[in-house]
């Protein structure tokens, strides 16, 4: 009897027989409601778990993670709970028996619970995840990678392994899915051609993707951040996805979005436009600052005046009670809003004070930048942050870091070159790429110009410091090998720099590389050249070749930025009609995805360049476009808005003198009184010289009239009128009022009330702003406005800046010899 008994105690514990079956606990498990029942569960049955079981535990813990706020999330608690600890250390056990797919789902689900990555857990599954790495299907490797990129592994092996697994399956892999995640995780390590060959897979997966699949365009634009390419057909697909499911989209998700977009260059008004009615509908509590600051980073820059007031009422409640992070955000959506509320600024700047020691260099320079443009002035505060950048820049070894604390102390009011600063910047040089060489050449000009002692004398230190800078450009454009990498150091060169020092040496470096022009740089390298003000007909002749033969390749949005140094610059290409033709035909199937803004930008330079297409402006001129240019005004910087209002009255006028069979109306007689009002007309010491020596010439100053406006509002350096026997005329008997007349038509000419076979002669003073900066060559805007003032019935006398300071004109009489000949044909009057 006990020998039975004994060798039933013997069998239970060589075979211990489970209580359920593994379905069964799999299905109890499933059943839970909460954590504590899922614990309770595995305390119950600790000895006999098996593979599947442990993995269901955890994918159950962390799909309740997954349904709750984030306000309810517990993941500390659950983290460091007993049963968690036990869950863990029986699954070491059952790792060798585990699927590929329970492996890594454990790995995942782990890592959500923050497990530090050197626990022996997370290190044995990774381990064996490495062993199976060949064989794991696409979903699986995809969620493997993301526990790696969790760990912050981008440059490891194992990852470097993944990305040539992905290289060689890529043309089997159809599950858009799992190829985004897998994209996100391996950016770090791909070439320029595995880009290409990425996003044209993940183009041609697009359409057989769910269009509710809104994680997944969210990947893809995060690809795109992080290889920094503005993908223009994947964006614009992403978007629409985004605008088709708004409704469904959280705070959290737009505000990604509206991120991304922004790193991007990429507008959607049609986006932020449903974003903005999308976030006004969110109700938070305002007792929340994590989430309210969310919203008012996001909403407040586009809000409606109404709306940004009430956020604004509502974070001054909540100002107290902010983070040194959360105080961060708000005050870089305060410029963003260009809210210059003291009383809240005060608010802000209070708790940032508190926490100065504990930013980030960079987080230190985005506060600076914030605060100048928010004029906002403290000298305790700015002297804490001068001590505080100081006392970094001192013990600063890197070359981002220095040049990030050199342009947040060259930011600060009354800034001054000190030794520290010139000794550190000296010490990283020939470390330092073009974008921090460009960044501290505009931080040496800002102090040499700031600093008072250094405009009497800047033979010393300052510069020899900008010699130095201009040596280490210099190099590093010499040692650009392809256009790829001449175009990453190219894109920082900016201000200054630019044009005075580097100009010659990025012409011909991009010379050197011309060839290499194509349908994916081409915009790239119309934007830089528009910048410069050089005139290279050899670089524009190749965008516009490269432009007609590889037009189907090119997206609408990129049309805008190839056709503007051809604007600016005033400057027709041989195959003119083809160039411009096909940029307009690629843009027409696009009129009503552009942002209006754009749009209007397009049509202006191509009113420059004499070039009015008839469906752009058809389509621009009429109350539906118009009304959605206000509707985008409303969110865009101050700034910008100008621009794009001061671009529509120029491309208004245009159209009305050049292309009057059109019959667009002329609407903005009100908008330029507006803006005559507030200029003032002031001479600089050229025109004054001028306008003096007229008088002369013309018999006194009645007979000659400065800063005089035309009709449809050109501004006239200085005005006069000549009858037949080329006699002047007192101006103001013949002045006209600078709003197209009633009476006028549109063949007409600009005023029937001259004398017969008077004339209004127009004379311009054409500074070294009016010319190409190689070559005197006039740029586009003049030689428009000459263009209109001839249509208006002006003689357009133009002196050009060159002309005027010459050694042959060193005279006053030499001078007015000049103005004489040009006005009446004759060396003397």
């Amino acid at each position: 009897m006990f020998r039975l008994r004994s060798i039933s105690l013997l069998s239970w514990r060589a075979f211990p027989v489970r209580p359920f079956s593994c379905e069964s606990l799999i299905t109890q498990m499933q059943k839970c409601t909460d954590e504590e029942q899922v614990f309770g569960l595995i305390e119950r049955n600790t000895a006999t778990l098996s593979e599947q079981q442990v993995g269901c535990a955890f994918n159950v813990l962390w799909q309740f993670q997954k349904q709750k706020t984030v306000l309810e999330k517990n993941v500390d608690h659950v983290r460091n709970h007993p049963q968690f600890l036990t869950l863990c250390s029986v699954t070491a056990n059952h790792i060798p028996a585990m699927s590929d797919a329970t492996l890594v789902d454990v790995l995942y689900s782990i890592k959500q619970f923050a497990v530090e990555s050197h626990h022996p857990l997370i290190e044995a599954l990774v381990t064996e995840a490495w062993k199976r790495l060949e064989r794991f299907d696409t979903n699986v490797l995809s969620i493997f990678s993301t526990c790696l990129a969790d760990q912050h592994l981008y440059f490891s092996p194992l990852m470097g392994k993944i990305a040539d697994i992905v290289n060689r399956r890529l043309e089997t892999i159809q599950d858009l899915r799992a190829l985004s995640v897998l994209m996100v995780s391996i950016s770090s390590l791909i070439s320029p051609c595995f880009q290409e060959r990425l996003v044209t897979r993940t183009e041609l997966l697009f359409d057989t993707v769910n269009s509710s699949k809104v994680n997944i365009a969210r990947r893809i634009l995060l690809f795109l951040r992080n290889v920094k390419y503005s993908h223009y057909p994947l964006l614009e697909r992403c978007n629409q996805v985004f605008i088709r499911n708004m409704s469904h989209l959280d705070l959290e998700s737009i505000s990604k979005i509206l991120s991304l977009y922004q790193f991007l260059q990429f507008h959607s008004f049609e986006f932020v436009e449903a974003a903005r009615g999308r976030l006004a509908e969110m109700t938070l509590p305002s007792d929340h600052p994590e989430s309210f600051v969310r919203l008012f980073a996001a909403l407040g820059p586009v809000a409606r005046p109404e709306i940004k007031k009430q956020l604004k009422s509502t974070i001054l409640l909540l100002s107290e009670e902010l983070s040194s992070q959360q105080a961060l955000i708000v005050l870089g959506a305060m410029a963003d809003m260009e809210s210059r509320n003291s009383h809240l600024i005060k608010k802000i700047v209070s708790v940032l004070y508190k926490h100065l020691d504990n930013y980030k260099s960079i987080e230190l320079l985005k506060i600076i930048q914030a605060l100048t443009f928010l004029h906002f002035q403290s000298k305790e505060l700015f002297m804490k942050l001068r001590e505080l950048l100081l006392s970094r820049l001192e013990a600063s070894v890197t070359p981002s870091e220095i040049s990030v604390l050199v342009s947040a102390l060259s930011m600060l009011p009354h800034p001054h070159l000190c030794e520290t600063a010139v000794s550190r910047i000296e010490a990283v040089l020939p470390q330092c790429d073009f974008r921090e060489l460009s960044d501290l050449v505009a931080c040496l000009m800002r102090w040499i110009q700031s600093d008072h002692a250094c405009l009497a004398s800047t033979t010393g230190k300052q510069l020899d410091l900008l010699q130095k800078l201009d040596h280490w450009g210099r190099l590093r454009l010499q040692q650009s090998t392809n256009l790829a990498l001449l175009w990453e150091e190219l894109k920082s060169l900016k201000g200054e720099w630019l044009h005075e020092s580097l100009l010659e040496e990025s012409m011909a470096a991009l010379l050197r590389f011309m060839d290499e022009i194509d349908y994916s740089n081409v915009a790239k390298i119309a934007s830089f050249l528009s910048r410069t003000n050089y005139l290279n007909t050899l670089l524009l002749d190749r965008i516009a070749s490269v432009a007609v033969q590889q037009i189907g390749k090119i997206h609408p949005f990129s049309v805008l930025a190839i056709i503007l140094p051809f604007s600016i610059l005033n400057y027709d290409p041989p195959q003119k009609d083809e160039f411009f033709g096909a940029c307009v035909q690629c843009c027409n199937s696009y009129l009503g995805t552009l942002d209006p803004g754009t749009l209007v930008f397009l049509g202006f330079s191509l009113a420059v360049l004499g070039y009015f297409p008839e469906d752009l402006l058809k389509k621009m001129f009429n109350i539906e476009f118009l009304a959605r240019l206000d509707s985008q005004l409303e969110i865009l910087p101050s700034s910008l808005r100008a621009r794009i209002q001061f671009r529509l009255m120029e491309l208004n006028r245009a159209v009305c003198l050049e292309c009057p069979e059109l019959q667009v109306p002329w609407f903005h007689d009100r908008f330029c009184q507006r803006q005559f009002n507030k200029d003032t007309g002031v001479m600089n010491g050229a025109q004054q010289q001028i306008y003096k020596m007229l008088a002369e010439v013309l018999g006194g100053h009645q007979c000659v009239k400065p800063s005089a406006l035309s009709p449809y509002y050109h501004t006239v350096g200085f005005e006069c009128i000549l009858d037949k026997r080329k006699k002047p005329l007192p101006y103001e008997s013949y002045s006209i009022a600078p709003r197209k007349s009633p009476d006028m038509h549109w063949d007409s000419r600009v005023e029937p009330r001259l004398p017969p076979e008077a004339e209004r002669i127009a004379i311009e003073f054409l500074d070294v702003r009016a010319f190409c900066s190689n070559i005197p060559h006039l740029k586009g805007k003049s030689a428009m406005k000459k263009r209109h003032l001839e249509i208006l019935g002006y003689r357009v006398i133009q002196i050009p800046y060159f002309e005027w300071n010459s050694m042959a004109m060193s005279t006053k009489d030499a001078r007015m010899d000049y103005l004489r000949e040009h006005l009446f044909g004759a060396g003397k009057s």
